[in-house]
């Protein structure tokens, strides 16, 4: 395999049903539409903890949450685990950061980094307090905020990802050049289309409110009952304000921002394209995780449906399958060995034990069949969630409550939950053993709690984390966090 430049686009929180190349029919994504056109798509993609800060953690490791116990929003990535930048500095490559990244702090060499350009981290190095506290969940009343804050204009966020798409040019044409002896790579992180749901007007416009689809399974009747994510809607508030106007504009909003973040990504492939640099460079795009989006009454992230766990994830360049599709199920821990491979280096012997593939090797057809792991242990859950791709079937571990079992080769919209269906007690034995295969869903459930309550107790108690508060958002490099 050639060895080549790495360009990584990541975004926040892009349900990847909301992408065109993924078959929306509405939303317009010519970038990553042209990208997946010359490149490989993959349709089975998934983050490994669907809240930002743990799947961040895994992306830069390599390796699953319960394994480097970066639990959830207040544990972040601290360089305590070596990162693929630490290994491709090690060789000589370049390596730098542009924009999100929620990791702990800026200390670009602990962090795996040369140099780390417009970085946002966890608010003041400690983050989401409020999401340790899984014993009694805590409404978060500024998830209601949601909804009525919806609709057209600029926010912090959208002003932000302006500046990274400037920066990341600028980089492509000024700094990229000056460094051929060895590849490079440079990280993007952009923000959108993480919410305050708030899109530029021409993007906005793009999608008039009484053409916008309505949200799968949104009516309270439709909605499905299980004691996991009945007390997730109670604790993340966000659908409790919506009326069928918002519900429109908040969706369109969401489009509009999906638009506005395909539109920085041509900048940046322009820039790219423009400094001589594309047939030597691949490019890869993903998100952290998805968005719920309103279907079944969720908004936000946090759970294991496709909308919220699934994310886009699409790589072209030099010696990738063109205009190839690939269904074998990947995640987010699947970027180390490929940003090693991409980068023309073997793996190293103390990283053997990563459970990711280069994306290189699958898309070529190499790992026809794999199980990959989700997890979850952070706001909004009254226990530790595990799901496992095993074939069509999607598998959900709830410990101590019952297991979601979904057939997605016949219900992708996993409109039927098998799981307590006597007709697939075989099958969920089959996926509950294999699950257990990679983890043990009750000691690492125990494990995530204990640690959570030592990080309580480090910051004064749950007493003192109440009446603190907690931030909707983590703001930009330069603002402050509004606290509730």
């Amino acid at each position: 395999m050639t060895p080549t430049n790495l360009l990584f686009i990541m975004s926040d929180e892009h349900n990847k049903r909301v992408t065109g190349c993924y078959g929306h029919p509405m939303v317009r994504t010519p970038n990553l539409d042209a990208l997946a056109a010359r490149g490989t798509r993959f349709s089975g993609a998934y983050t490994n903890c669907p809240i930002c800060v743990p799947a961040r953690a895994s992306f830069a490791t390599g390796q699953y949450v319960h394994r480097i116990h970066y639990w959830d929003n207040a544990i972040a990535y601290d360089g305590r685990v070596p990162s693929w930048g630490h290994r491709l500095m090690e060789k000589g490559h370049r390596v730098v950061s542009i924009g999100k990244l929620h990791y702990k702090e800026s200390n670009p060499a602990v962090n795996g980094f040369h140099e780390e350009i417009l970085p946002l981290h966890v608010v003041d190095g400690v983050g989401d307090l409020l999401g340790l506290i899984r014993d009694e969940l805590p409404r978060r009343p500024g998830s209601a905020r949601l909804g009525p804050e919806a609709g057209r204009g600029e926010s912090e966020y959208t002003r932000y990802d302006r500046a990274i798409a400037d920066a990341a040019c600028k980089w492509l044409k000024r700094e990229a050049p000056g460094h051929r002896d060895r590849p490079w790579v440079l990280y993007v992180g952009f923000a959108s289309p993480h919410f305050p749901l708030i899109a530029p007007p021409e993007f906005y416009d793009l999608y008039p409110e009484d053409k916008i689809p309505w949200p799968e399974m949104y009516e309270h009747a439709e909605r499905p009952r299980h004691p996991f994510t009945d007390a997730m809607r109670n604790c993340l508030c966000f659908d409790d304000p919506f009326d069928p106007p918002m519900v429109r504009r908040a969706i369109a909003a969401y489009f509009g921002l999906v638009a506005f973040l395909d539109d920085n990504i041509g900048r940046i492939l322009n820039a790219l394209q423009d400094a001589g640099l594309a047939e030597s460079t691949r490019v890869i795009y993903t998100s952290d995780h998805g968005d719920n989006l309103g279907a079944r009454g969720m908004w936000g992230k946090s759970t294991m449906y496709e909308e919220s766990a699934g994310i886009p994830l699409v790589m072209a360049g030099p010696e990738v399958p063109r205009a190839n599709v690939c269904a074998t199920p990947v995640t987010l821990v699947d970027c180390f060995p490929t940003f090693i491979h991409a980068a023309g280096e073997s793996t190293d012997p103390r990283d053997a034990a990563l459970p990711g593939v280069s994306l290189l090797d699958i898309a070529q057809g190499h790992v026809p069949r794999r199980t990959i792991l989700s997890e979850y242990h952070a706001a909004g859950a009254v226990c530790g969630s595990y799901m496992i791709r095993r074939g069509k079937y999607k598998y959900v571990h709830y410990v101590g409550l019952p297991p979601m079992l979904f057939d997605l080769a016949n219900d992708p919209f996993e409109r039927t939950d098998l799981g307590r269906d006597p007709r697939f007690r075989e099958v969920i034995a089959e996926c509950e053993a294999e699950l257990r295969r990679i983890v043990d869903p009750e000691a690492v459930d125990a494990l995530a709690k204990a640690d959570q309550q030592a990080k309580i107790a480090e910051h004064g108690g749950k007493d003192a984390i109440l009446k603190r508060g907690t931030f909707r958002y983590s703001p930009p490099p330069g603002a402050k966090a509004a606290y509730y």
